[in-house]
C-alpha cells in the first residue's frame, strides 16, 4: 500500500487535536455506531483536564487506498522537544492557523523548525466560522512569517485551504462547499505531499517516542528509512555518536491502525510504527541491523531554561498521604522520565539527597510534579530558577524570550508598566481587532516566572499570554521579587477557626479551620514586607461569663487557594512547596526559627 506520513503542527489551543478526529471519523476509522470521546487523542488524564496536547501520538488512515500516517503534536513551548523530534519522521507539515489570531510565537517556532529541516508545509486557516475572523489579513501574516524565517521560494509556494474542523469541513475557499467533510484535504495530501524517501541499505529507524508499556516493556515510535523488519529478528541499537548500545531482538511490531494499534508481521520502509523487546533504546537512538555503522541523524534539541530541586519530603506530616516517599523511588521516577523526555535534564545534587531537574518552562515541570503526585509520590520542590550561561568572556548571559500578550485596551498599560518592571523590553504593539491590543515584548525568563497569575488579576481574566524561548542574552539586572512577608506556623497541631478570626487582621490565610499544620508552614500571606509567626491553634477561653461580644459568630475570610504553578510561583529562594497526593502545602526551607535566623545570618554574610 502506499504511505503519505504528515504532522499537523500549530500553535496551542488553535484546533489540531479536534482536525485529526475529523479525519479519523470522515476517514472510517470508527464505526458508525461507534461512541467515541471528543479529542481522542488527548489520552490521558490531564491532557483531557487541562484542554492541551502534552505527549505526541500517531495514527493513521486510508483514502482512496493510500494509507496515511498522521501525528497529532503539541502545540504548548513547554512540550517543544516532542515537536522537533516529529518532524524528522514526516515528510510534509499541516500548518494550522486560527483564522481569527492568525499566527502565534509557537507557529513561529514549529513552522521555523520544519523550514529548516527542508519540510514543504501546507497551510490549514481553521475556525473561519468565528464572527472575528479575518482569513485575508492571517493568510498574509502567514506568508510573511515565511518569508521572515528564510523559506525558500519553494516553501513559500505553499498551497493553502480553510475550513471549521470543530464543523467538520474544509474546502479550497473560506466560503466553502461546506458539505463535501475533509475529502479536500485528504486529495491535497495525495497530490502534494511526497511518497517517504527510501534509503538505501539494510533496516534502520530513528527512536521518535518512548513509552513504557506494562505488558511489553520499553516500546519506541519511530520511522524505517531503510530496509524492513520481522518479529524476532536479531538487532542492534546505536547512539548519536555509533557506539553500540545494545544488542537484541524484536518481539513485537505495531502498527498505527485508526486509533489503535495492530501487530503485523512485517514493517517496511518508509511506514511509522513502534517496536517493543529492547531494555536500553532511548530516544534518538537508530534501532538497526547487524551490518549497520553509522547512526540516522537526530534533531538537536534546544537547551532546557528552567531548573527545580525535587527533595524527599522531610515535613512532620511526611508519609500520612502519599506512599512512596523516599529519594530512590523519586530518583528513579526522575529518570525514568528523562529517558523518554529529551527535552528535560535531570541531575544528582551534590548531597545525593535531591535531584536537580530542567526544563523548557513551569508548564512542563509542572505537569511532571502533577503525573508524580497522582502517581501517590510525595515531595518537596523549591523555587524554580532559570538556567544561566556565560560567554566566551565570562558574563553571565540568561534565557530571553519572546512574549505575545492579547489584551483588552482598558488593560493595557498596567500590562505595559508590570513587563517593564520585569525588565522586558516592548517591540511592539498593534490592534488585534475587537477593541484589543497584541503587545509584543522579549523579556527575561525570571520575570516571567508566576506573572501569569498576576495578569489575570490585572485584567480581569481576558489577557491571553503566549511565550517562546528567543535566546540567550547578557544579565538584565535585578528584578523586584515578591514585596509581602508570610505568616508562619509556630506550633504543630490542627487549624482552629477562633485562633484564625483573631489573626485576619494580620493578612490574608490560605489554610482553613480543621487543617493539619506544623511548626515552620505557611498559613498565610503577612500584610507587611516581614515574615511572622503566629499560633493559629490558640481556642477561645472558657468563662462563665456570658456577654453579647464574648459569644459573636466566627465568620472567616475565605483563604487563599494556590494551584501547583501558582504556589511554585508564589515562593522565595528560603521556601519549598510540599506536594503530596492529597495536599499542596508551603513551608519555610528551615522549620525551626532558630534555623532560619542563622541561615538568614550566613546569607547576609556571603
Amino acid at each position: 500500500m502506499k504511505l503519505r506520513n504528515i504532522a499537523i503542527i500549530a500553535h496551542v489551543d488553535h484546533g489540531k487535536t479536534t482536525l485529526v478526529d475529523r479525519l479519523l471519523q470522515q476517514s472510517g476509522a470508527f464505526r458508525d455506531n461507534q461512541r467515541v470521546i471528543e479529542r481522542v487523542m488527548d489520552s490521558n488524564d490531564l491532557e483531557k483536564e487541562r484542554g492541551i496536547t502534552i505527549l505526541a501520538k500517531a495514527t493513521s488512515v486510508v483514502w482512496k487506498d493510500v494509507r496515511i500516517n498522521i501525528v497529532d503534536t503539541p502545540g504548548h513551548a513547554d512540550f517543544g522537544g516532542e515537536v522537533e523530534r516529529i518532524l524528522s519522521m514526516v515528510d510534509c507539515a499541516i500548518v494550522l492557523v486560527d483564522a481569527a489570531e492568525g499566527p502565534m510565537p509557537q507557529t513561529k517556532f514549529v513552522v521555523g523548525k520544519a523550514l529548516k529541516i527542508g519540510l514543504k508545509p501546507i497551510v490549514c486557516i481553521n475556525k473561519v466560522d468565528r464572527p472575528d475572523a479575518r482569513v485575508t489579513e492571517v493568510v498574509n501574516e502567514v506568508f510573511d512569517l515565511f518569508a521572515a524565517l528564510d523559506a525558500t521560494d519553494e516553501q513559500l509556494d505553499f498551497p493553502i485551504i480553510y475550513g471549521s474542523a470543530k464543523q467538520g469541513w474544509v474546502a479550497d475557499s473560506p466560503e466553502g462547499p461546506q458539505d463535501q467533510g475533509m475529502a479536500a484535504l485528504f486529495d491535497l495530501v495525495l497530490r502534494y505531499v511526497p511518497e517517504p524517501k527510501i534509503e538505501e541499505g539494510s533496516f534502520r529507524l530513528l527512536g521518535t517516542l518512548l513509552e513504557a508499556n506494562p505488558y511489553l516493556g520499553r516500546v519506541v515510535t519511530g520511522r524505517v528509512f531503510a530496509g524492513s523488519v520481522k518479529p524476532n529478528q536479531a538487532v542492534k541499537v546505536l547512539d548519536r555518536t555509533g557506539k553500540v548500545v545494545e544488542q537484541g531482538r524484536v518481539s513485537k511490531i505495531l502498527a498505527f491502525r485508526g486509533i489503535e494499534r495492530q501487530p503485523i508481521e512485517e514493517a517496511e520502509a518508509g511506514d511509522i510504527v513502534a517496536i517493543a523487546g529492547l531494555v536500553k533504546f532511548n530516544v534518538a537512538d537508530t534501532l538497526c541491523a547487524l551490518d549497520v555503522t553509522e547512526p540516522l541523524q537526530a534533531q538537536p534539541i534546544d537547551p532546557p531554561t528552567l531548573s527545580m530541586t525535587f527533595m524527599v519530603n522531610d515535613s512532620p506530616l511526611a508519609g500520612t498521604e502519599g506512599d512512596k516517599v523516599t529519594s530512590r523511588m523519586i530518583r528513579a521516577r526522575l529518570y525514568k522520565e528523562a529517558e523518554g523526555n529529551v527535552a528535560l535534564r535531570v541531575e544528582d545534587s551534590p548531597t545525593g539527597e535531591a535531584f536537580i531537574v530542567s526544563g523548557r518552562g513551569e508548564l512542563q515541570l509542572g505537569i511532571l510534579i502533577e503525573t508524580m503526585r497522582r502517581e501517590g509520590y510525595e515531595l518537596s520542590i523549591s523555587r524554580p530558577r532559570v538556567v544561566y550561561q556565560r560567554d566566551e568572556n565570562g558574563d553571565l548571559l540568561e534565557p530571553i524570550e519572546e512574549v505575545v500578550i492579547d489584551v483588552d485596551e482598558e488593560h493595557s498599560g498596567v500590562v505595559v508598566q508590570k513587563m517593564a518592571e520585569r525588565k522586558a523590553e516592548m517591540l511592539e504593539m498593534r490592534p488585534s481587532g475587537g477593541n484589543r491590543l497584541r503587545l509584543v515584548f522579549r523579556s527575561p525568563t525570571r520575570g516571567l516566572i508566576g506573572y501569569q497569575g498576576e495578569l489575570m488579576t490585572d485584567t480581569k481574566g481576558t489577557a491571553i499570554m503566549n511565550r517562546l524561548f528567543h535566546e540567550y542574552a547578557p544579565h538584565r539586572g535585578e528584578i523586584q521579587g515578591r514585596r509581602n512577608g508570610v505568616l508562619i506556623s509556630n506550633e504543630q497541631g490542627e487549624a482552629v477557626a477562633y485562633a484564625m478570626w483573631k489573626l485576619e487582621d494580620r493578612g490574608p490565610m490560605m489554610i482553613e479551620p480543621g487543617w493539619k499544620v506544623y511548626r515552620g508552614m505557611i498559613v498565610g500571606e503577612h500584610t507587611r514586607d516581614n515574615d511572622l509567626e503566629i499560633n493559629v491553634l490558640k481556642g477561645k477561653q472558657l468563662t462563665n461569663i456570658r456577654t453579647q461580644s464574648k459569644d459573636e459568630a466566627v465568620r472567616l475570610t475565605p483563604p487563599i487557594r494556590m494551584s501547583l504553578e501558582q504556589a511554585l510561583a508564589y515562593i522565595e529562594d528560603d521556601e519549598r512547596v510540599e506536594v503530596t497526593p492529597k495536599s499542596i502545602r508551603l513551608r519555610k526551607t528551615h522549620l525551626d526559627p532558630n534555623e532560619r535566623k542563622r541561615a538568614k545570618q550566613s546569607k547576609e554574610t556571603v
